[in-house]
This record gives structure tokens, C-alpha cells and sequence, in this order.
């Protein structure tokens, strides 16, 4: 019964967030919004909603652990794992302009983070940094994309017909909003409590649940973005979505589950996944300032670093 709820929480985040996604960006494009807005906020924070629900869902149903454990193993997922099979599909071009706005903001996003994680608690008032951070950084964007058409603005709209090329009726659009909503924080639920039903009978900590299964679970829209991507030859579109993704969780997804109750830091994510997570990023913009691209080799080492990761955690706690 656990793998059924397991299985059926990630099959419904998986088409709810796509089905929420697609149908608010056609609704937003009936109401001649454009497509930089489309894609810097809709899709960018859309495709990151299964992280949200679920994270919120893990604070309020008491399971702290599940709630870090999503956000620094999905940080961690998206790079090495879905970014890494994105470029072993098809090497991945980074824009200098584009990635001179984004990458201080991901260094910087994530350097905050970590910091107030190694407090030990992030607290209501962390919280709301966080999301102020998020808010300050989505409006910087919009207002500076808006003066200039440069490559950032170039990268959302793009994202934005992606995610939806054609329009559709209304009454369509809104049904998968709202189906998607529905689907999603459903989907979130049945995860949720299927993870720590999991590492109850298992015997596994609920934070390498959530580092692992919960974050890889929640990470699917990205996932299915990133191949698509790179199948139709629009690779850079993948990366933008992973940077902001990752921007999007560590100062919108942790902020938000901290202002729903602070959250303990557990110990295992400050001696050793949070490092990672750090690592991951530096790695990340190592590997994309040395040749401004990402290869097929470089694909094929982010995924083995994935897989050793997880294979460090399954024999840490073997």
C-alpha cells in the first residue's frame, strides 16, 4: 500500500505540475501578457511547485527532515542528474550575458542558504529573507530584461513557448490550472506520507528520503523539460530552467516552508549534504566558464557524480 501511494504521489505531481504550468501560461497568453512574464514567473516558479507543495506539506505534516532533505537533494538532482543527462542527449551552449546576470544570483542564492542552515534552525524571520530574496530577484529581472532585449529576455520567452507553442480555448486553460493545482498538492500529500511511512519500516533517516526519493520525485517536471529540450535541439533552454530552479528552491521553497514553521536543520545535512550542495554549484560554474558549454563528457561526469552520491548515502546508511 505504501508503494501504490508512493507511486500514485509522483505520478500526480508529475501531471499536475505539467498540467498547471501549461494550462497558466495559456491562460496568461489569452490575457496578451507577455512572454518574458510568461516565462520568467509561470514557468520558472511552475515547474518548481511540486517542490513547494511538498516541502510546505512536509513543515505542516511534522517532518522537517523530508521538508531540507527536498530542497538540497533537488538542488543537487538538478544539476548533476538532470542537467548532466541534458547534456549527454546534446551538449549545451551557455550564453555569456544571460549566465553573468544568473550565475552570481545562483552562487549567491545558494551561499545564503547554506548560511543560515549551518544556524542549525532557520527560523520565521530567515524565512522571510528568503522570500524577499526571491521577490527582489524576479522583479530585478523582469524590470532589467524589460529595458533591454538581451539574451536573459531571449531565454524566457522561449520558455514560455516551449511550455505552450499554441493557444487554447479558455474554458481548457483553466481546467488544467485548477486540475493541476488539485492534482499537484494531492500529489504532494500521498508523497509526503508515503516517504515517512517508507523510512519508518525501512529503517532510513527521513532526510535521505527526502535527499533522494522526495527530491528526484519532485524534480520530475524538470526533468521532463531538460530531455525535451535537449531532444528538440533547445538545450539552453534546460539549463535556464535548472539555474532557476535551483535560484527559485533555495530562496523560495526553503523560505516558504520556514515561514510555515521554522525548521530544524538535520544533522546529517550540515556535515555533509549541504557541502555537496555547495560543491555541486561550484562545479556548476567551473564546468560552464571554462568553455561557456556544457559537453557530452561533462554530461556523462555530472551523472556519475550523481550516482556516487547516492551510492555514498546508501552506504553511509547500510
Amino acid at each position: 500500500m505504501t508503494v501504490l501511494m508512493l507511486l500514485a504521489g509522483l505520478v500526480l505531481l508529475a501531471v499536475g505540475g505539467d498540467a498547471l504550468v501549461r494550462g497558466a501560461v495559456a491562460v496568461a497568453r489569452r490575457f496578451a501578457i507577455s512572454p518574458l512574464v510568461i516565462g520568467l514567473t509561470l514557468v520558472g516558479f511552475g515547474t518548481s511547485m511540486p517542490e513547494l507543495v511538498t516541502s510546505v506539506h512536509a513543515t505542516l505534516s511534522g517532518a522537517p527532515d523530508i521538508a531540507v532533505g527536498n530542497v538540497v537533494g533537488s538542488n543537487i538532482a538538478n544539476i548533476l542528474l538532470i542537467l548532466g543527462l541534458a547534456a549527454l542527449l546534446a551538449p549545451i551552449a551557455c550564453d555569456r550575458r544571460a549566465f553573468r546576470r544568473d550565475g552570481p544570483v545562483l552562487a549567491v542564492s545558494q551561499l545564503l542558504a547554506a548560511g543560515l542552515m549551518l544556524t542549525g534552525t532557520i527560523g520565521r524571520p530567515a524565512g522571510l529573507l528568503l522570500v524577499a530574496g526571491i521577490l527582489g530577484y524576479t522583479l530585478y529581472s523582469y524590470l532589467s530584461e524589460r529595458r533591454a532585449a538581451d539574451e536573459p529576455a531571449r531565454l524566457h520567452a522561449e520558455e514560455a513557448d516551449f511550455v505552450q507553442p499554441r493557444q487554447m480555448p479558455v474554458w481548457l486553460a483553466l481546467a488544467l490550472t485548477v486540475g493541476g493545482i488539485a492534482a499537484t498538492v494531492l500529489g504532494a500529500r500521498l508523497l509526503v506520507d508515503a516517504a515517512v511511512e517508507l523510512a519508518r519500516l525501512a529503517g532510513i533517516p527521513e532526510t535521505v528520503i527526502g535527499l533522494t526519493l522526495v527530491a528526484v520525485g519532485t524534480s520530475l517536471p524538470e526533468l521532463a523539460t531538460a530531455v525535451a529540450a535537449a531532444l528538440r535541439g533547445q538545450a539552453d533552454v534546460a539549463f535556464g530552467n535548472v539555474i532557476g530552479s535551483n535560484i527559485f528552491n533555495a530562496l523560495g521553497i526553503l523560505g516558504a516552508a520556514a515561514l510555515v514553521s521554522p525548521l530544524a536543520i538535520p544533522a546529517q545535512v550540515l556535515a555533509f549534504d549541504l557541502w555537496v550542495m555547495l560543491a555541486v554549484m561550484g562545479l556548476t560554474l567551473w564546468v560552464v566558464m571554462t568553455g561557456w558549454r556544457i559537453t557530452r563528457g561533462e554530461g556523462a561526469l555530472l551523472l556519475g557524480l550523481y550516482v556516487a552520491y547516492v551510492a555514498v548515502l546508501g552506504v553511509w546508511f547500510s
